[in-house]
């Protein structure tokens, strides 16, 4: 396992302290990072739709987890010891009548939450969720009241461990982006090259990479790439999401191709500018929305920075996590939460450049888990 059995043991009892605070007599998980948040279970499997995947988390002991026999070998090496299954895919009753047998032994008559705001799909057939809550009646499967994204939003030292190993791996690719961009050479290969690069550093996976070339900036960050050349001129732009330990990092970095026109080192000064701000006014007690202001009071002083809404994101598990930093949003910082700050400018119509960091929130502020880039674009073959 990644993390020793302690950690998911300490996991549980915060969630079974705030379970009992809510009334809930269980939890019912069917997402990856929410089983994997309380057992450590990490597979690529997951990509595949087939099969459903669970894990019940009670109000007193150890999770169980209700799983097709594929993965029972491997969720045995988690600290997991209650592992019951059934063959997989099964046409007629996929797990449903297990699972409501697990509920009702584990939680009684008690109802059972379920995480249910934004950023929770179900991950089950919805067929089957209307059988497992027919089977269960008159027992409630009902939402967990933000159980989830309370514990998940404040990762613990051996999480900020893993992402910071993540962002220094991808600062080392990063730095390594002038051996495989030139001019004449297409995007897509500086992609897959990129990923390779990665892959040296000591990434597990590069599950995210998006990015573009252009001149006078990009129109959007989240292209897949294409197979044209790089031109000398171009704005290059990597953004990516690698995993360590199945925690990612999030970031990016721009790149002149050739020299930066003066509009472009100007504007890459003030992304620079921004991100600082933001970091500056991450503190315990803040809110989302007072990072996205004081970057926004830069990047945008008329009002809207025309750059894809949102200036940053919670990380960890998950690409993006809870919270965004956006206007409305009024998430307080704590110590322990993890971030992106990503502040971006629009410089013409359909043309903008964005810049990324990752932090994350200490006792008396911040601390960068991505190195800070410096103010002046990075100029490759000058």
């Amino acid at each position: 396992m990644i993390f020793p059995p302690e950690e998911f043991a300490a996991r549980t009892a915060k969630a079974q302290a705030m379970m009992a605070k809510r009334g809930l007599a269980a939890l019912l998980l069917t997402t990856e990072p929410d089983v994997r948040y309380f057992s450590g279970f990490l597979t690529r499997f997951w990509e595949s739709p087939t099969r459903p995947w669970f894990l019940v988390v009670p109000a007193a002991g150890d999770p169980v987890a209700v799983i097709p026999g594929i993965g029972a070998a491997l969720m045995a090496r988690t600290w997991i010891t209650d592992i019951r299954c059934w063959s997989a895919p099964d046409l007629s009753d996929d797990g449903v009548t297990l699972l409501a047998d697990t509920l009702r032994e584990l939680a009684g008559a008690g109802d059972i939450g379920l995480p249910s705001g934004h950023e929770t799909p179900l991950r089950m057939p919805l067929e089957d969720y209307a059988r497992l809550a027919q089977l269960l009646a008159p027992q409630r499967l009902t939402g967990d009241g933000g159980i989830l994204r309370s514990l998940r939003l404040v990762k613990s030292e051996a999480e900020i461990a893993q992402i910071a190993e993540a962002c220094r791996i991808a600062a080392r690719a990063f730095a390594r982006v002038p051996e495989i961009a030139r001019p004449g050479v297409p995007l897509s290969q500086v992609f897959r090259r990129f990923q390779m690069l990665a892959l040296e550093e000591g990434a597990d996976w590069v599950p995210y990479l998006a990015g573009a070339a252009a001149h006078g900036g990009y129109a959007d960050v989240i292209s897949p790439a294409t197979d044209r050349p790089l031109e000398q001129g171009d704005v290059l732009m990597l953004d990516t999401g690698l995993t360590r330990g199945g925690y990612f990092c999030d970031f990016d970095r721009n790149y002149s191709i050739g020299p930066a026109t003066p509009a472009i080192r100007d504007a890459h000064a003030r992304l620079i500018e921004a991100t600082r701000a933001g970091f500056d006014a991450a503190r315990p007690g803040a809110m989302a929305a007072t990072l996205f202001e004081a970057m926004n009071r830069i990047v945008a002083p008329g009002g809207d920075s025309g750059a894809g809404g949102r200036l940053g994101h919670g990380l960890g598990m998950q690409l993006t996590e809870w919270p965004s930093l956006i206007p409305a949003d009024t998430t307080e910082l704590r110590p322990g939460m993890v971030l992106t700050l990503e502040p971006g400018i629009e410089l013409a119509a359909g043309r903008m450049l964005v810049h990324e960091e990752n932090i994350v929130i200490t006792d008396t502020g911040a601390a960068w888990l991505s190195p800070p880039a410096d103010p002046d674009i990075m100029e490759i073959g000058t």
